[in-house]
């Protein structure tokens, strides 16, 4: 007969979430005054009404110099300038590729704005448009950083480096974008023996780190090797503690999921994502980060 774990209900204390040294952030809800002080700059949600500085969404207030805006707590992704997400093509047009980044519109991804493979360096011909789906097809996962941003909030991609370009195996797991720490590089490899992409946009991609790198595919060879079952059992305990720490809210960088790694070594990787197990590595893993701080 096969065994049935079953589970009882048990109370269990709420963690709060991570506050940095120096303070709790102040969070406002919509409607809520932030100031009646004149003498700051409105930003991104917020409103002013009777000389008194009001949010428009629920969030964080960020302050820089006299500049006030309000950074939401759950939101699609905003893109900036030199972000790196994590996206998948969804339609092949006339020399561009329409990609799914998590934002409120596609982003667009043109043929000018990427490599060409084998790295060659040349102006885009005929042959290169009807070769497109060749290059990217819908559905194919990529990595790419963003070139520009348009006045109704679109993304224009690019992937003219070898460090971009379409993704092979792995897995991928969506968090809110909110919970992706803004770092100088978002590629991570990791002494566990495992690799993430960390994506602005909420996107993130787990996959074996490569025993070399292939500088002359330009981005579009793809490793359909079987994945070994040590990696892919590392590969599956590092899911299972990203989605426990954006359960509790925590930020989403390569030290705090190391950390949650090595927090979860003595539990299966099945049950990592029981609510009492995740609690606990996840304690250990915050305890850690402040004892790093501090």
């Amino acid at each position: 007969m096969a065994a049935i774990t079953m589970r009882l209900p048990v109370a269990r204390r709420a963690v709060g979430p991570s506050a940095p040294r120096g303070g709790e952030k102040h969070l406002v809800a919509p409607g809520d005054t932030i100031t009646t002080d004149t003498g700051y700059m409105r930003g991104h949600g917020t409103y002013v009404e009777e000389e008194k500085l009001i949010a428009s969404v629920a969030g964080a207030v960020e302050r820089v110099n006299k500049l006030v805006c309000v950074k939401a707590l759950k939101t699609r992704y905003n893109g900036e300038v030199g972000d790196i997400v994590v996206g998948r093509i969804t339609e092949v047009q006339q020399k561009r590729w329409k990609v799914e980044t998590n934002s409120r519109l596609d982003s667009v991804l043109l043929l000018s704005s990427m490599n060409l493979p084998g790295g060659e360096l040349r102006r885009r011909s005929a042959e290169d448009e009807l070769a497109m789906r060749d290059y990217l097809q819908e559905g194919d996962l990529i990595s790419a950083e963003v070139q520009s941003v348009f006045s109704d909030g679109a993304v224009s991609l690019h992937t003219r480096s070898l460090k971009y370009g379409k993704l092979g195996q792995g897995v991928l797991v969506q968090v809110s974008p909110s919970l992706v720490k803004r770092q100088k590089t978002h590629f991570h490899d990791l002494p566990c023996g495992a690799s993430v992409i960390l994506g602005n946009n909420g996107f993130i991609w787990i996959y074996p780190t490569p025993e070399q790198k292939d500088e002359e595919a330009g981005g579009f060879t793809t490793n359909l090797e079987p994945v070994p079952l040590s990696d892919r059992e590392v590969i599956s305990r590092l899911r299972n503690c990203i989605v426990a720490l954006v359960t509790q809210k925590l930020m989403l960088f390569d030290t705090s999921i190391l950390y949650c790694y090595e927090a979860s070594l003595p539990h299966q990787i099945k049950d990592i994502l029981k609510p009492e197990v995740m609690e606990e590595i996840v304690l250990e893993t915050r305890q850690r980060l402040l004892d790093l701080e501090g």
